[in-house]
């Protein structure tokens, strides 16, 4: 076509589709197509409404164009308020999320149609979205940051199909508790590229640990069927999980491993931004009754594979080939095991395949952190425990839900706590060896203000996994709380170390350890540090209060309430003291006094 006829514009490109759609057009036809004409109703009208255009629509799919970025986000951010709240009183197995991504971009205008790159990569960007999720393009967020009250996940630069550069991506945080904290590809890069800023220092790389070192990648899912993600992902949790717990290594933990996941990375890049010596990779295939595992350990510094090995067997045997690629690294790494470790090593969760595919499913949700996932979680791990009755993890995630719950205050029935503290010790005491049981029954001994007991627990969960980076941090904590803050600072150095992507929280619980110290300017900069991975992280706007408070640098001190409340505008003193109500009583009126003195009514 002579490039004189050609006509082309620069516009915002909103493409969407139904995650699961081909799933939830076999199990009922019918009801899908009267959903999704009922649902495309509620689109179009709002695609209307912010001044876009329809371009293209084919089955599930919606393709149109906006003058505005703006529009065209805020858009998709109405029409995923308005789905969700029709989902609501769904199943959730059959529930229609779409999936949303936005590009600008220039294209070819043929008629009514647009072709072009602007509208493949918009294609790509919704393809990585969560269902009921919205992605946008580097472009789309430079145009939007400042101009809509959201919020933005940094998931890197992405590699996408048929298109030659990277794209930076960024996910639309569509509500706080959404935020991913433990898998945050934005906290990967915000902690790695701003630990020093504060202090104007250079951040260096991680140095080695005296024994061997190891990151786990998240292994791949090479299943003919997306949906299947959920099992490559929990068989990579099992071996970093059962990695974990060997005294001879040193395991990157889950959280600073996932914030890869579904990037192109070199292992020579991982070993340099974790500190390790190696590196394992692979992928998972399940196909029916059929699983096939493949791993590649490589050495870090050089790239070079010290291994490479197929593991193929029925899937009643799951547990078997775990275990063999886990011996392939304690034999190649050459790790000395102690009798009790391989025991542990070679005893299965559970002989249940079906309660393990639930429990699996309820990691998958568990991890998101949002209260809509943490329901969905729990429903997985109570079926996981009802199929398998000694199911000891699947009852200490179970607690877990419960104590997530009780922390976040989507629920404050007294029974919410009892129930986490009833799931947690039904867990320690089907398996007394299992770290994160004793991790959980610390935290809801701290919540009912037991603090020796919960010292106790958290003790025991690092003792039985010395890699076990949310032990330390929670450790950590839980003496701040029995008024041993000076005990805390080296525990939740070494989970930072252990997940040096660690998430905003790790920050927060060390600046209130160098707080209650009165280790000043530590604490504010490592809370200062929490609030780049973080801006919406209301507690360290408030302990921030409290320091310059305690400094008398009166200005500073309202500033920083006054950012806690623009968070949290309900904030009381009352409220306050009744989060705060199991610290010991020395530091509560400490605490309190600070906050009079700030102004907090």
């Amino acid at each position: 076509m002579p490039t004189e006829n050609v006509e082309r514009k620069l516009v915002a490109i909103l493409s969407a589709d139904v995650k699961g759609y081909s799933r939830l057009m076999g199990e009922d036809e019918v009801g899908t197509l009267r959903r999704l004409t009922a649902y495309r109703e509620v689109t179009d009208a709002l695609i209307q409404q912010h001044r876009g255009r329809i371009v293209g629509t084919a089955g599930d799919s919606i393709l149109a164009e906006f003058a505005s970025a703006v529009d065209a986000v805020q858009c998709a951010v109405d029409i995923q308020q308005a789905l969700k709240t029709k989902n609501a009183d769904l199943p959730s197995a059959r529930r229609m999320e779409f999936r949303i991504g936005i590009n600008v971009g220039d294209v070819i205008v043929e008629g009514s149609q647009i072709y072009g790159d602007g509208v493949n990569i918009a294609a790509r960007l919704e393809a990585l979205a969560e269902g009921g999720g919205i992605c946008i393009s580097g472009t789309v967020y430079d145009q939007t940051e400042n101009k809509l009250a959201l919020g933005y996940e940094y998931l890197g630069e992405q590699t996408v199909k048929n298109i030659a550069k990277p794209v930076r991506v960024y996910r639309v945080v569509l509500e706080e508790s959404s935020s991913r904290q433990v898998t945050s590809q934005q906290e990967r890069n915000a902690s790695i590229a701003q630990r020093g800023v504060t202090s104007g220092k250079e951040v260096p790389f991680p140095p080695l640990p005296d024994k061997p070192s190891i990151a786990v990648l998240p292994f791949v899912n090479m299943s003919s069927d997306p949906e299947q993600e959920y099992f490559s992902d929990g068989i990579t949790e099992d071996l970093i999980t059962d990695l974990s717990k060997l005294s001879g290594l040193f395991v990157i933990a889950r959280n600073s491993v996932f914030t890869y996941k579904g990037t192109a990375v070199k292992v020579e890049q991982v070993g340099r931004e974790l500190g390790v010596q190696y590196v394992l990779e692979g992928s998972v295939r399940k196909v029916g009754g059929r699983v096939r595992i493949t791993g590649q350990l490589v050495e870090a510094l050089t790239g070079h594979p010290l291994w490479a090995d197929r593991y193929d067997g029925e899937l009643q045997d799951i547990f078997a080939l775990q275990d063999a690629v886990t011996q392939k690294i304690v034999t190649a790494l050459k790790i000395q095991l102690t009798q009790q470790e391989h025991g542990r090593m070679t005893r299965p969760p559970t002989t249940n395949l079906e309660a393990y595919d639930s429990y699996l499913r309820g990691s998958e949700y568990y991890w998101h952190l949002t209260k809509e996932t943490n329901i969905q979680a729990r429903q997985m791990f109570e079926k996981a425990v009802e199929l398998d009755p000694a199911y000891a993890t699947a009852y200490a995630y179970l607690s877990g839900t419960y104590l997530r719950e009780w922390s976040r205050y989507w629920n404050q029935d007294p029974q919410t706590l009892e129930r986490a503290f009833e799931f947690a010790q039904k867990a320690a005491t089907l398996d007394s060896s299992l770290p994160v049981a004793h991790t959980f029954l610390g935290w809801a001994y701290m919540y009912k203000e037991q603090h020796e007991q919960a010292i106790a627990a958290g003790a025991q969960a690092i003792t039985l996994d010395p890699n076990y980076a949310g032990g330390y941090a929670w450790l950590g904590h839980f003496l701040c709380f029995a008024g041993r803050p000076e005990e805390a600072v080296a525990l939740i150095q070494q989970a930072m170390r252990l997940d040096p992507n660690y998430p905003a929280i790790y920050l927060f619980f060390l600046g209130l350890a160098y707080q209650l110290t009165r280790q000043y300017e530590e604490a504010i900069d490592a809370l200062q540090r929490s609030l780049i991975v973080n801006p919406s992280m209301g507690v360290s706007h408030l302990t921030l209060a409290i320091i310059y408070s305690e400094l008398d640098r009166e200005e500073e001190a309202r500033t920083e309430m006054s950012e806690a409340l623009r968070i949290s505008p309900d904030y009381s003193l009352k409220a306050d003291e009744q989060i705060w109500r199991f610290y010991e009583p020395a530091q509560l009126e400490r605490r309190l006094t600070s906050l009079r003195k700030v102004g907090l009514k």
